[in-house]
């Protein structure tokens, strides 16, 4: 190939900062050299270019130098994290030539459900297909949910949905795209991990907006994690000024702007009840010698009412009411189903867990509630509770067994841990009404604050 004008290098030996100096030195130049450079490539260098990706990458979208397990794109909306994690695969599985083997033979592509994985990373406009030069594109494969390179190379499409699925997975390479929003996440991650086993130096790409996430948080602070970094408006060449004038004008200096916009991850919101760390404080997990499921219902049924709010928990009711200690034990809210579709998924956990009460908050719907509970299961333990106080004076005193480390969580939490750091003294800082938080509050003052007050009349009026 021959020498890119005034450089004295072919772009094969060209390292990454040279080529992305080089583009944009040319973007910004006049127009007459902008000309001449391009006069200056022969035929395949032109049609070689657009695929060039370290010759047009901004900085946040290169990978970073070192020995590096995990590498987190962390960006705002159409910052460039798709087209970044497309890349560093095609980086990964191509060779020098079509046919010649790449650093890695065999890839994960994970998103949060497979729909978006393969509409998203495979198909998307920014996404592998789209970024693939012609004579090494991969085939798509839609009955095994693969891609297939030329040279051998299989990327599977896989979903972070259900985390038992990817048991028995073994890949060299992984980008996990959206990580901050998937929904059983740590779990999800931990199987992943297992499966990152192949080759000499296996790595993953993540690629997410960033949101408050307990395993976001955690893969960051570890020493085998690099991290790029970039607001929307890094990608402003690529996105429509109509869009940006839109979302700067609308959401610019807000918590959401800060988190969509500038990409930033926001740890803990000013005034917060609760951190990751305080919900990870706790440690081990008691063995409960009793169980509730608390339910806070929604007010409508219709899809665009609030969930249904579910939550189990437990106690363990060793030595004075003091040191009892509380367990989160699963989290089944529900959104979009009747009042007897989430009196069945409450009903059912209550049998899963063995469970010795249901309680149920009442301000919205009253005796209906009780009504729709038994008929799924007219002998089930029941007790109403009604709230006279507001959100944040009821998630207080709980808010403060965790801070003395008394309240434990299971695993795949994260929903509700997501709602509980934002969960404030002002009052809730994220979208919609906190329904799981409401329910986990009504569980702990059952099982504890009720308790330790004295309070035993089965119609509490709690707070």
């Amino acid at each position: 190939m021959q020498s890119l004008p005034e450089t004295g290098l072919t772009p094969s030996t060209m390292t990454a900062s040279v080529l992305r100096s080089g583009a944009s030195l040319i973007a910004s130049a006049p127009r007459g050299v902008q000309r001449d450079f391009l006069a200056g490539l022969t035929d395949g260098q032109l049609a070689a270019l657009p695929f060039l990706f370290d010759f047009w990458a901004l900085d946040h979208q290169a990978p970073p130098a070192g020995d590096w397990r995990t590498w987190t794109i962390l960006g705002g909306r159409g910052a460039g994290k798709t087209r970044a994690g497309a890349e560093w695969v095609r980086l990964m599985v191509e060779g020098p030539t079509p046919l010649a083997r790449g650093v890695v033979g065999r890839v994960a592509l994970v998103g949060e459900t497979m729909d978006q994985a393969r509409e998203l990373m495979v198909f998307g406009d920014s996404g592998i297909l789209a970024c693939a030069p012609p004579d090494r594109r991969p085939l798509w494969q839609a009955g095994r949910r693969m891609l297939v390179w030329p040279n051998g190379a299989e990327a599977q499409v896989l979903s972070a949905h259900d985390p038992d699925a990817l048991r028995g997975r073994q890949f060299e390479a992984l980008w996990a795209d959206e990580l901050a929003k998937w929904k059983r996440a740590q779990e999800a991650w931990d199987m992943l991990q297992f499966g990152l086993r192949l080759g000499d130096d296996p790595r993953a790409c993540v690629t997410t907006t960033p949101r408050r996430s307990a395993l976001l948080e955690g893969l960051l602070q570890r020493n085998s994690t690099v991290m790029t970094h970039a607001p929307t408006q890094a990608n402003r060449a690529n996105l429509a000024a109509s869009f940006l004038d839109e979302v700067v004008a609308r959401y610019g200096g807000t918590q959401l702007g800060r988190q969509e916009i500038a990409g930033e991850l926001l740890s803990q919101i000013e005034g917060a009840l609760w951190s990751h760390q305080m919900i990870r404080r706790a440690g081990a997990v008691p063995k409960p010698d009793r169980i509730v499921v608390a339910i806070d219902p929604p007010a409508t049924s219709t899809v665009q009412a609030d969930a249904c709010g579910i939550v189990v928990a437990g106690v363990s009711m060793q030595g004075p009411v003091q040191d009892w200690r509380a367990v989160v034990l699963e989290d089944v809210s529900v959104a979009g189903l009747s009042p007897v579709g989430w009196a069945d998924v409450a009903i059912a956990a209550f049998h899963r867990h063995g469970a010795d009460r249901l309680v149920a908050e009442v301000n919205q719907g009253g005796e209906m509630v009780e009504a729709v509970l038994r008929q799924v299961d007219p002998l089930v333990p029941y007790r109403a509770v009604r709230a006279s106080r507001g959100k944040v004076a009821r998630a207080e005193p709980v808010a403060a067994l965790y801070e003395q480390g008394r309240v434990s969580h299971v695993s795949g939490l994260d929903q509700l841990e997501d709602q509980m750091v934002q969960m404030t003294s002002g009052g809730y800082a994220g979208r919609g009404s906190p329904d799981r938080v409401d329910a986990l509050v009504w569980a702990l003052h059952d099982l504890m604050i009720a308790p330790a007050a004295g309070w035993r009349n089965p119609q509490i009026r709690l707070l």
